[in-house]
C-alpha cells in the first residue's frame, strides 16, 4: 500500500513548463506524466477559460461579415497586416457587446485569441509557435491533437479540434492560401504554411477516424555541426573529416531513415561551404537554411495545378542549376533514375554535389542506388567521395550518425566510423584512404598536413562546441574566418579566447 502514493507522484511527474507567444497570445505549457504510458503537453491560456472559447468560436462568422477576408491577398504581408488590425478594432466592437466589464488585461487575451483563429489555425498555433515542437498531428476529432517534442517524442495534448468540419476547414484555408484543393474528389493534400512548414491534410473516408491534418514544422534555428556536436549526433572526428570533405569539394551522399535527420544533417554541412563558391539548392519542400552571407539560390518544387499544368519536378530544378554556374548543389531527396542520372552528371561536370537518399546504413545505400526505382550502374557511385547514415533511435529518442563509409572505386563501401549504439560512442574501424587519396590529389596536402589540418578543424570545433557557436550564421562565420586566416583562428581555439562576433571581424 505504501507504494500507492508513490506511484501517484510519479504518475503526475513535471518534465518541463515553459511560456511561448504565439502572436500575441501568452501560452503556458506544461509537460506531465499522467500514467497515459505517453507524455501529456498541456496548453493553458491565463486568462481564458473553456466556456469563453466556445463563445469567441462561435462568433466567427460574425467577424467574417464585419471584416471580410480576400483569399487571393491572404499571402500578401501588407493586406494581412492590416486585416490584422482590422480585426483588432472588430474584435474590440465584439468583446465589448458580449462580455462587457472585461478588464483592459483581459481584453488583449481576447483579442489575441481571436485574431489567432481568424488569421491563423485557431489552438493550432500555440503548438506552432513552440520551437520544440517537430510535428503537429490531428487524427480525429474525437482525439486530442498529437505533437512530436524534440526531447519528450509523441505526447498527447489537452487540445481537441470540436468538429470534423473544422479540421476541413483548416486544411482548405491552407491549401488556399498556394493554390491547392482538398475535397472529396481530391481527399489528399500536401501543402505548406507560410513559414515553410510542411503539411499533410487527407479526408474521411479515406482517413478511417476522420478528416487529418498533419504538419511538419520548419526548423526556425537550423541544425549546425557544433549543436549536433553537442547533443553527441557525431563525433569531433567526423565533424573535421566532414569539414575537409566539403572545402576540397568531395561530393557526399547522405543516407537514413524517415525522420533521422538527413536534410538536418544536409543543412549542418553547409556551414563548411567556402563563402566564395556559388551555392544551388533544390527541394521539394522547404527546409535548408544556409549561413545569409553565403552566394546561395534556393529552388523549390511545384506541384501541377487541378488541371495537371505548371509542375516543375526535381529533375527540372537540377538541369536550371547548370546553368546558373554553381560550385556546389544541394539536392534534397533523390527518388528516380532521372533525378540520380542528373546528379552524376552534375558531379562528373564539376560541381560539388550534397544529396539525400532514403536506405538504412551505407550498404544498404549502394543497394537501393543501384535497384528499382534509382537503378544507376554501381560503378558510378563512385563519383561520391563517401555516404554518411543517420539514424534514428525511436525508444531513446536520439538521432545519431550511424556510419561514415568512403565510397571505393569498384562502387562498394568501406566503413570508417560507426556508432556504437551500446555505449553512446563512435569508433574508428578503417583508415582514411580515399577520400584523402582525393584531397591530396587534388589539394596537394601531403599525408602529415592533411592529419594535422584535420587536428585543426577538431580544436575549432570543439571550440566553437564550448562558446555555444550554434548558431548558423555564426558557426558559418567562423568557418569563414578560418578559411581567411586559419593559424589566426586557432591561436584563438588553443589559447581559448571566448567567442564574439567582434573578434571574428578582427581575424
Amino acid at each position: 500500500m505504501d507504494s500507492e502514493p508513490q506511484i501517484a507522484a510519479t504518475r503526475n511527474r513535471e518534465y518541463a513548463s515553459y511560456e511561448l507567444d504565439a502572436h500575441g497570445l501568452k501560452v503556458k505549457v506544461r509537460i506531465v506524466d499522467k500514467g497515459t504510458f505517453v507524455p501529456v503537453y498541456e496548453v493553458t491560456v491565463p486568462g481564458l477559460g473553456d466556456a469563453t472559447k466556445v463563445l469567441l468560436i462561435s462568433l466567427r462568422q460574425e467577424l467574417l461579415s464585419m471584416v471580410p477576408i480576400d483569399p487571393t491577398r491572404i499571402e500578401d504581408s501588407e493586406y494581412v497586416g492590416e486585416l490584422s488590425k482590422k480585426y483588432i478594432e472588430a474584435s474590440n466592437i465584439i468583446i465589448d457587446r458580449y462580455l462587457p466589464g472585461s478588464s483592459p488585461e483581459t481584453m488583449k487575451v481576447l483579442v489575441a485569441y481571436i485574431v489567432n483563429f481568424m488569421l491563423g489555425l485557431g489552438d493550432l498555433e500555440s503548438t506552432l509557435a513552440d520551437e520544440n515542437l517537430e510535428e503537429v498531428a490531428v487524427n480525429t476529432s474525437k482525439e486530442p491533437i498529437w505533437v512530436f517534442h524534440k526531447k519528450y517524442g509523441w505526447c498527447k495534448t489537452n487540445i481537441t479540434i470540436e468538429e470534423e468540419n473544422t479540421i476541413y476547414e483548416a486544411a482548405e484555408q491552407i491549401g488556399r492560401r498556394i493554390g491547392r484543393q482538398i475535397s472529396n474528389l481530391a481527399p489528399l493534400m500536401d501543402a505548406e504554411l507560410p513559414d515553410g512548414s510542411r503539411v499533410n491534410a487527407t479526408l474521411y473516408p479515406i482517413s478511417q477516424k476522420g478528416n487529418t491534418i498533419t504538419i511538419r514544422k520548419f526548423g526556425k534555428n537550423p541544425w549546425t555541426m557544433p549543436a549536433m556536436m553537442a547533443n553527441n549526433t557525431l563525433s569531433a572526428d567526423i565533424a573535421a573529416l566532414t569539414w575537409l570533405a566539403v572545402e576540397n569539394e568531395v561530393s557526399i551522399l547522405i543516407s537514413g531513415g524517415t525522420a533521422s535527420g538527413k536534410t538536418s544533417f544536409l543543412n549542418a554541412m553547409s556551414i563548411f561551404i567556402p563563402p566564395n563558391h556559388r551555392v544551388i539548392s533544390v527541394e521539394g519542400d522547404r527546409e535548408l537554411t544556409l549561413p545569409n552571407f553565403l552566394h546561395w539560390v534556393p529552388m523549390l518544387t511545384r506541384q501541377p495545378n487541378p488541371e495537371g499544368k505548371g509542375e516543375v519536378t526535381l529533375y527540372d530544378l537540377m538541369i536550371n542549376a547548370f546553368r546558373q554556374r554553381p560550385d556546389v548543389m544541394l539536392i534534397g531527396e533523390i527518388r528516380t533514375k532521372k533525378d540520380a542520372e542528373t546528379l552524376f552528371e552534375a558531379i562528373h561536370t564539376g560541381h560539388a554535389v550534397y544529396g539525400t537518399v532514403h536506405a538504412d546504413n551505407a550498404q544498404d545505400t549502394v543497394v537501393r542506388m543501384t535497384n528499382p526505382p534509382i537503378e544507376v550502374p554501381k560503378m558510378m557511385l563512385n563519383a561520391f567521395g563517401g555516404i554518411m547514415s543517420l539514424f534514428r533511435h525511436r525508444r531513446l529518442g536520439i538521432r545519431r550518425v550511424l556510419e561514415f563509409a568512403e565510397m571505393l572505386r569498384s562502387g562498394d563501401v568501406s566503413v570508417v566510423y560507426r556508432w556504437d549504439a551500446r555505449n553512446d560512442s563512435f569508433s574508428q574501424i578503417a583508415e582514411i584512404a580515399r577520400i584523402s587519396e582525393t584531397i591530396s590529389l587534388y589539394g596537394g596536402y601531403t599525408n602529415e598536413e592533411l592529419m594535422r589540418s584535420l587536428e585543426d578543424r577538431k580544436k575549432v570545433l570543439k571550440w566553437m562546441v564550448k562558446n555555444n557557436v550554434t548558431n548558423v550564421d555564426d558557426a558559418g562565420y567562423v568557418v569563414s574566418s578560418y578559411y581567411r586566416a586559419a593559424e589566426k583562428v586557432v591561436k584563438m581555439t588553443t589559447d581559448d579566447v571566448p567567442y564574439t562576433r567582434e573578434l571574428m571581424d578582427r581575424v
